[in-house]
C-alpha cells in the first residue's frame, strides 16, 4: 500500500513564478480572462493549487471566488497534483451497474489514497468521473490515455503491475 500526498505545501520554481506573472500581465483587463488564466496557469503547474489561484484573483482584479468558482465548475481543471499515472475511473451509470465501484474499492486498498489523491511519490493519483463515454466496455478505467474495460475487482492488479515495473 502507498502513502497519500496529504498537506504538501506548494512550492514553485522561479521559472514557473515568472511565467504565470507573464500570463497573468498578458490578460490584465480583458474580459473573460479568468478561463485562459487557469488554463496556462494549470498547463504551468499541473494542477491549480490555492496559492496560484490567489495569485491569478490578484493579478487580474478578480475575486478569489470567481476564480475559484470557474477552477472547480470545469472538470478540466484539477485542484490537486496528478501522478505520473493518472487513473481515472468511470462511475456513471452503465460502469457503475456493472460493477465499477468494486473496481474503484480495489484500487484505493492498492493505492493507499482516495479519488482527487496523489500518492506520496508521486506515481499514482486517481480520480472518479461521470463517464469516459465507453459505456460497452463498462466498467471502464483509464490510466493517461490506455483504456481499459470490462473490468472486475481483480484486473486492478494487473493493471497497477503494469506501471509499477
Amino acid at each position: 500500500m502507498q502513502k497519500r500526498i496529504s498537506n504538501l505545501p506548494f512550492r514553485d520554481t522561479a521559472e514557473q513564478h515568472a511565467e504565470l506573472v507573464a500570463v497573468i500581465e498578458s490578460l490584465k483587463g480583458q474580459k473573460g480572462a479568468v478561463m485562459p488564466a487557469l488554463h496556462k496557469a494549470q498547463e504551468i503547474y499541473g494542477y491549480l493549487p490555492i496559492e496560484v489561484q490567489k495569485q491569478i484573483a490578484d493579478g487580474l482584479d478578480v475575486s478569489l471566488e470567481e476564480v475559484y468558482g470557474v477552477s472547480t465548475f470545469y472538470s478540466q481543471f484539477s485542484l490537486t497534483p496528478k501522478g505520473k499515472y493518472h487513473i481515472s475511473i468511470c462511475l456513471g451509470t452503465a460502469c457503475y451497474v456493472k460493477g465499477a465501484d468494486k473496481v474503484l474499492d480495489r484500487l484505493i486498498a492498492k493505492l493507499g489514497i482516495q479519488p482527487e489523491e496523489c500518492t506520496a511519490d508521486g506515481m499514482f493519483s486517481l480520480t472518479a468521473c461521470r463517464c469516459i463515454g465507453a459505456c460497452g466496455l463498462a466498467p471502464v478505467l483509464t490510466v493517461n490515455d490506455e483504456v481499459y474495460g470490462r473490468l472486475v475487482p481483480e484486473d486492478v492488479d494487473k493493471i497497477l503491475a503494469k506501471y509499477q515495473a
